[in-house]
């Protein structure tokens, strides 16, 4: 029997489980139980993929393969899955061990992320891709796919590589300077430099892609201060 709080996330998903099981594994951290959503994880990370290429293949269809794939790319990001974990109000429902809890992770984007990614491949196990493709459509309904939109959200680490080819210099240094946490949950201090012009910019993540990303971003806009 499932409780209020899960029911009301099925009202959510507009899905309702003939293997209510399914939805309570996707929504519990490897902090509170063995029985935890990881494999569900990886298993809707590749559904994901699939479902967001084929939105993007039908309603995009004069773009070419490499906009395709960093649209793509943007759109199955940390921040986009945080955003729509937020809508689901996830954080409502999470199993998380008494530790993690108490640091906060009901709040981290990485594990609420990874729990829509497991919502996911409950949602495919429970009633096949199909379903599951319709409930990922859902989620990025309202996002403006238009190849302006998405180009003025083009990723960080993208955007900086481009503005340095652009005017013939050296692509960006990233360096892990420390890590800190678990191993199964780590975050990570990024710096990114620029030699030629003598500046440095950190960020940090719940991974090692996501820690250079912040820190991609934090050197855009010195860049574009100093261009100010």
């Amino acid at each position: 029997m499932l409780s209020t709080e899960l029911q009301s996330l099925q009202n959510r998903l507009q899905h309702h489980f003939k293997e209510p099981a399914l939805l309570q594994r996707a929504v519990t951290h490897r902090s509170f139980s063995a029985d935890h959503n990881e494999r569900l994880e990886f298993l809707g990370d590749s559904v994901l993929g699939l479902a967001v290429s084929t939105m993007l293949f039908r309603r995009l269809r004069d773009l070419p393969e490499g906009d395709l794939s960093r649209m793509r790319a943007n759109l199955v990001k940390q921040d986009s899955l945080h955003r729509i974990a937020s809508q689901l109000k996830v954080s409502d429902v999470l199993r998380l061990g008494e530790g993690e809890s108490k640091s906060g992770g009901k709040l981290r984007p990485s594990i609420l992320a990874d729990a829509v990614e497991a919502l996911i491949g409950a949602v495919y196990l429970d009633a096949g891709f199909e379903v599951a493709q319709s409930m990922v459509h859902r989620f990025f309904e309202g996002v403006d796919l238009s190849p302006e939109k998405q180009a003025a959200a083009k990723d960080a680490k993208t955007a900086l590589q481009e503005w340095l080819q652009g005017r013939k210099m050296k692509l960006p240094q990233y360096r892990v300077v420390s890590t800190a946490g678990a191993a199964h949950n780590q975050t990570f201090d990024v710096v990114c430099e620029i030699p030629e012009l003598g500046l440095a910019a950190h960020g940090s993540g719940g991974s090692r892609r996501a820690s250079e990303q912040s820190a991609a971003t934090t050197m855009l806009a010195q860049l574009k201060a100093k261009k100010a």
